[in-house]
């Protein structure tokens, strides 16, 4: 792979918080080779230089909470869909993704091994992409998607959707082990009632206490981290006690969730951007009434619930959650944030602490030797304001994964 090197860059150190202008940084077989003021010395005759003219220079963006095929939001109705169509749609979701700067997101349900694979490869432009397979839910939890009146499941894991249901610990194994076998990266459980599924309540809790052990021992004897949607403080400590790695959303959490998130070291994913873009345009993108009326029972708390985290020094990440027409706003997600964070904890959330969470946090989120070349070049002081994430497509200049310029502008 041709070399590629930075000249003139300010490049933004996460870790400390600061700018260090003046730097080159070289690029070799997809990865960081070096980063100083004379890096330019080390590039080979041929490499491609590209001058920031002192421009950020900064790690590629993390989304913690994506879900890449939710091209609609019904997730009933996406569940009929033909595997293939929805793929189409999707590309379109991920191309768009990228041009924001993204260049890891984990997806929360919908996204498999043959879409990884296929960005892998190059074949399907977009973010890495981090998957779980399919969501798990009990029986009328908040990944079943069947209405009252409904009988006949009809799902599987090769449809498209978001979620399999499963019940009691021989079915909660056998799904896990499945997803595992397929390579999943993390494991998805719905922990408590949420706003997109048609019967549960939000202030439920899913799952018996030895089911979500029993899930946390199959991803534990994998090796990988299990995600778990929850917004009650009951229904987040349970899931804390079991032993799962990641909350998302935690709208309702309380200060004895707090002290759990800190105590044993896990991380809450909130995603504040969804509830507003559903609020401002859900009906019109297709949710059904009754689901969109859920969305206030958790819009203004999800606030809240940043701030008592984030004062608390809970490990916090960038999430989105976006569905359908709405993914364009993945980046309001800073502009919400910053009304209790400031613009270098924001963007450490969506660098190094989602780098941990996904436990790359040796391969991405920082411009760093032998790191990941994931890479984009912004206009404007990012360090201080969150103003240039508000305008993308002019902003953001040039974005990198792997090495390769996957976005010029």
């Amino acid at each position: 792979m041709t070399e590629t090197i930075f000249r003139n860059a300010r490049v933004l150190d996460v870790v400390a918080g600061a700018y260090v202008d003046g730097q080159s940084v070289l690029v070799a077989d997809g990865r960081i080779k070096a980063v100083a003021p004379d890096a330019h010395r080390m590039a080979a005759a041929d490499a491609v230089e590209i001058d920031v003219a002192g421009r950020v220079l900064m790690p590629g963006l993390c989304d913690a909470h994506v879900h890449v095929t939710a091209i609609i939001p019904n997730f009933a109705e996406l569940g009929q869909m033909a595997p293939s169509y929805v793929t189409v749609h999707t590309a379109d979701v991920l191309k768009g993704m990228l041009g924001r700067g993204f260049t890891t997101v984990r997806d929360a349900g919908g996204a498999d091994w043959g879409l990884a694979r296929a960005i892998t490869e190059g074949t399907l432009p977009g973010p890495r992409l981090l998957y779980c397979g399919k969501a798990l839910s009990q029986t009328g939890g908040h990944a079943d998607m069947r209405g009252p009146g409904q009988q006949e499941l009809g799902e599987c894991f090769c449809c498209a959707g978001l979620g399999k249901v499963c019940d009691g610990v021989p079915e909660m194994r056998r799904a896990c082990r499945d997803l595992i076998r397929t390579g999943a990266t993390h494991l998805k459980l719905m922990v408590s009632g949420g706003v997109a599924s048609p019967t549960d309540r939000i202030d439920s809790t899913q799952f018996a206490m030895e089911e979500l052990r029993a899930a946390v021992e199959e991803a534990e004897a994998a090796n990988i981290p299990v995600m778990g949607h929850a917004y009650t403080a009951r229904a987040i400590n349970r899931a804390l006690e079991a032993g799962l790695t990641s909350i998302e959303h935690g709208n309702l959490l309380d200060q004895s969730s707090v002290d759990l998130f800190v105590a044993k070291d896990r991380f809450l994913v909130p995603t504040l951007a969804t509830y507003r873009a559903l609020a401002d345009e859900g009906l019109e993108a297709g949710m059904p009434a009754p689901l969109h009326r859920k969305v206030y029972d958790v819009l203004d708390a999800g606030m809240d619930a940043l701030r008592l985290a984030h004062r608390g020094g809970v490990n916090i990440a960038f999430g989105t959650d976006l569905l359908g027409i709405m993914h364009r706003r993945q980046l309001t997600e800073f502009a919400l944030r910053a009304e209790v964070q400031a613009p270098i904890d924001i963007l450490r959330s969506a660098t190094i602490v989602a780098a941990r969470l996904f436990r790359m946090q040796d391969q991405i989120g920082q411009v760093a030797e032998g790191f990941r070349a994931d890479l984009i070049m912004v206009d404007g002081d990012v360090l201080h304001d969150v103003a240039a994430w508000a305008t993308p497509e002019t902003s953001i200049r040039l974005v990198m994964k792997d090495g390769a310029v996957m976005v010029a502008r």
